[in-house]
């Protein structure tokens, strides 16, 4: 489904990502893992079209995207799950869905409350709260941790991705709510078959959930398998501390 070679990105003289060449098979879960300035976030993204690539090449379904922007990648399916924009603050949980609803048919909303004219987006809307488990009529600054991020990903999913990018997506949520939002996000993931890609610290969910882990350590692929061939690479634990 996508087809990496030789990506690199530059802060000057920090290579950040270096010379990464890896695919993402349609359906999989991809578990991105490293330490801290391993490239992971960056890497990601670069597969987005958040970060412009300095060399090398990126495929997506056989086309190349690798000048294309954000907006024009996420037209395609490559979505990247963001954190709720500030002008959605103040909004509630349904309104958000029903922005990011009309944001993929590319509907301009100058007044929000023309929204009441899409009434389809409404409904659609109501179903993929459902799914995700999220009250309705909740504002979504009052939204625990947790479902403020299962709204995150709600959000990208009513962009009807290809392929899903999840930054961490249990950073800052405690141990319990980990569990809430990874058993309700992965199984809306395997239903729908969504080929997706998460960077991930939490070596439990990884092995738990994905199909294949790569490992990245300064800016460039160390080890990439299994998750438990992962966990059984020395080579990894060295790097990671994970022994």
């Amino acid at each position: 489904m996508v087809d990496i070679s030789g990506l690199a990105k530059h802060f000057g003289e920090v290579h950040a990502v270096d010379g990464v060449d890896m695919q993402i098979l349609q359906g999989e879960i991809l578990a991105i893992v490293g330490s801290n300035g391993a490239g992971k976030t960056t890497l990601l993204r670069m597969i987005s079209g958040g970060h412009s690539i300095d060399r090398g090449s990126l495929f997506f379904q056989s086309l190349d995207v690798s000048r294309l922007g954000l907006i024009q990648r996420a037209r395609l399916g490559i979505i990247y799950s963001f954190q709720i924009p500030a002008l959605f603050e103040n909004l509630s949980t349904l309104d958000c869905l029903r922005m990011a609803l009309l944001t993929r048919e590319h509907k301009t909303v100058l007044f929000f409350p023309t929204i009441e004219k899409f009434p389809l987006v409404r409904k659609e809307a109501e179903d993929i709260l459902d799914m995700f488990q999220i009250p309705k009529d909740s504002c979504a600054c009052l939204l625990p941790h947790g479902q403020r991020k299962l709204l995150d990903v709600a959000m990208a999913f009513a962009l009807k991705p290809r392929l899903l990018l999840l930054d961490e997506p249990t950073s800052g949520v405690s141990t319990k709510e980990k569990g809430q939002v990874m058993d309700t996000i992965m199984p809306i993931i395997r239903q729908t078959n969504t080929t997706t890609v998460i960077v991930e610290h939490d070596m439990e969910i990884v092995t738990r959930y994905s199909d294949r882990v790569i490992v990245m350590d300064q800016g460039r692929v160390l080890a990439q398998g299994t998750p438990q061939e992962v966990l059984n690479n020395p080579e990894v634990g060295e790097v990671l501390l994970w022994r």
